[in-house]
């Protein structure tokens, strides 16, 4: 190559015109003679043909394009491509352009295909170095070490062209920029400052972004490096969707989706409806449906807006109760006439509240719930109250401006891990001892409770400890006592909530069951089940103390939402 690159530039001192007229004189010899120059200086060893190479300046026309074509050591697609592209340009054109290219200076070169596309440039960039890796070429060093270089930059008033005084009024930080580093970055950066409109700044405020949320878009830019935390995620997605760094977005909405729990599930929806990310979107609403009771009772529901109260009212698909409904409603209520410098009093929490109120299905309540909270509460006015009074307990019901239907929640599904259930004499007894596997799923669920056997000798009660653990910790425990009518069918028991399972990560069911000795038990186990979009996979727990394994015992179903 670097042979190659001393005859391209001994060649570049020969006059365009006179390498146009070499070219076209070479055109026209036969090809067959060609193609003879050609073998022949196939045969010819590198070290000559560079030699050759470099003395073309004074060869003759003719044999400067044999050895032109002898260039065996270029890979034969590009030679393909080359010779491609310069067919279709006369030669005294290409011998021009060549000249006219080489005269530019590489800086110039590089600024013009920077600016030639919208694409944050520090993006292209990146594509650029993927397919130079692709190719085989290797930037690896190239890379490392302009990082580093601009690492030392990231909040250094060194050669700093630029500040930005960061922050709300009162909390404002001065941070130190480089507008050539912050342009090849973010295309906002570039229109800021080298763009049709720019200005002549040297101090910039920015008074909608925390610092700490700045710093880290600046120390992505500088050092190619994405330092997120759960206090500050949010508002580094909103300065990376202002800036338009893309790559730093979507690190953003990925880290909220792992860290997603029904205790921020409320608070994310909002932010992610304002941001205009959908598949976040979608995910909150999954959560919030799967767990919906501890969703509303969260500290986040009071901190969302009015326009998000009443998607998560209307939802048809809430797995809660319409007492818990309404409880969560009031306390967003309370915490808004907080945020209005409004008295909490009943009054202004029907304020408040507005419309949204008939989003509750107050005549889906039972009797009960109605007549000991919502009756008693004083937010409902008198004929309201009465007339939910007469529609729970008269023949001929008012007409009310509440929706009566209950809301359908999400369905559960079951995963049976058994092909057969079997029963034999003095085969399986608990004796207080723990039955247990462990399972992984490939996608995220909500675990709601086991389906577990009953007794096989007939009518029996029994009381059932159930625990889901995920490395030992334990994240749902019931205990519950269920009927078991003698037959072979599966009895479904019940966590309070149901629990998040994420995938790709095994977690231990376990369970403890007191009560007739004699029970069904499972066999013809199977270590990988597909229940509708969501692979189960299953393996033997070293918890189990009473046999239950993957090929036969207990814990027979997984009841769980998707």
């Amino acid at each position: 190559p670097l042979e190659r690159g001393r005859a391209s530039l001994s060649s570049a001192s020969t006059p365009p015109l006179e390498r146009g007229r070499a070219s076209l004189s070479s055109a026209s010899t036969p090809p067959l003679e060609r193609g003879r120059a050609s073998l022949s200086s196939a045969s010819t060893p590198p070290l000559e043909r560079g030699r050759a190479s470099l003395s073309s300046a004074s060869t003759p026309p003719l044999e400067r394009g044999r050895a032109s074509l002898s260039s065996a050591s270029t890979p034969p697609l590009e030679r393909g491509r080359a010779s491609l592209s310069s067919a279709s340009t006369p030669p005294l054109e290409r011998g021009r352009a060549s000249l006219s290219s080489a005269s530019t200076p590489p800086l110039e070169r590089g600024r013009a295909s920077l600016s030639s596309a919208s694409t944050p440039p520090l993006e292209r960039g990146r594509a650029s170095l993927s397919s130079s890796i692709k190719l085989g070429l290797r930037p690896r060093l190239c890379v490392c070490v302009c990082l580093s270089r601009n690492a030392v930059m990231f909040n250094n008033e060194l050669m700093a062209d630029v500040h930005f005084v960061v922050g709300p009024p009162g909390a404002t930080q001065r941070v130190p920029g480089h507008k050539y580093v912050l342009a090849v970055g973010s295309s906002v950066f570039h229109a800021m400052f080298y763009g049709e409109l720019a200005e002549d700044k040297d101090e910039i405020r920015i008074p909608d972004v925390e610092p700490p949320s700045f710093l880290a878009l600046l120390k992505y830019i500088y050092c190619d490096e994405i330092d997120l935390c759960a206090d500050t995620v949010l508002a580094t997605l909103y300065a990376a969707k202002k800036y338009i760094v893309p790559h730093l977005a979507r690190a953003c909405v990925t880290f909220l989706e792992t860290s997603l729990s029904a205790r921020n599930a409320c608070v994310l929806l909002s932010q992610s409806c304002l941001f205009e990310e959908p598949d976040l979107t979608q995910r909150c609403w999954e959560v919030i449906d799967a767990q919906a009771e501890l969703a509303l009772r969260s500290e986040g529901f009071c901190d969302i807006d009015a326009l998000t109260l009443e998607s998560i009212l209307r939802r048809e698909t809430l797995n809660a109760k319409e007492a818990v409904v309404f409880e969560a409603a009031l306390a967003w209520a309370e915490a808004e006439c907080h945020r209005r410098e409004l008295p909490p009093t009943v009054e202004n929490k029907r304020l408040v509240l507005g419309k949204s109120i008939y989003l509750i299905r107050v005549p889906a309540m039972t009797l009960d719930d109605f007549a000991n909270g919502v009756a008693q509460s004083g937010v409902l006015t008198l004929a309201e109250t009465n007339d939910i009074f007469l529609w729970h307990t008269a023949a001929r019901k008012p007409e009310l401006p509440f929706m009566s239907r209950p809301r359908k929640g999400l369905a559960p599904q079951r995963c049976h891990r058994f092909q057969s259930c079997a029963y034999r004499s003095n085969q399986w007894r608990y004796r207080g001892r723990c039955d247990s596997i462990q399972f992984a799923v490939d996608k995220r669920v909500f675990v709601a409770g086991f389906g577990l056997y009953g007794s096989s000798c007939g009518s029996a009660e029994y009381q059932a400890k159930i625990e889901l653990k995920r490395q030992g910790a334990t994240l749902g425990l019931a205990v519950i006592k269920y009927f078991s009518d003698g037959s072979s069918s599966t009895f479904p028991v019940f966590f309070d909530y149901p629990v998040q399972v994420e995938p790709d990560t095994f977690y231990t069911a376990s369970v403890v069951l007191d009560g007739n000795e004699l029970s069904y038990f499972g066999q013809e186990g199977m270590t990988e089940v597909q229940c509708g979009k969501v692979t189960f996979q299953f393996q033997c727990s070293s918890d189990s103390t009473n046999g239950t394994g993957v090929q036969g015992g207990q814990i027979p179903e997984l009841i769980f939402y998707a």
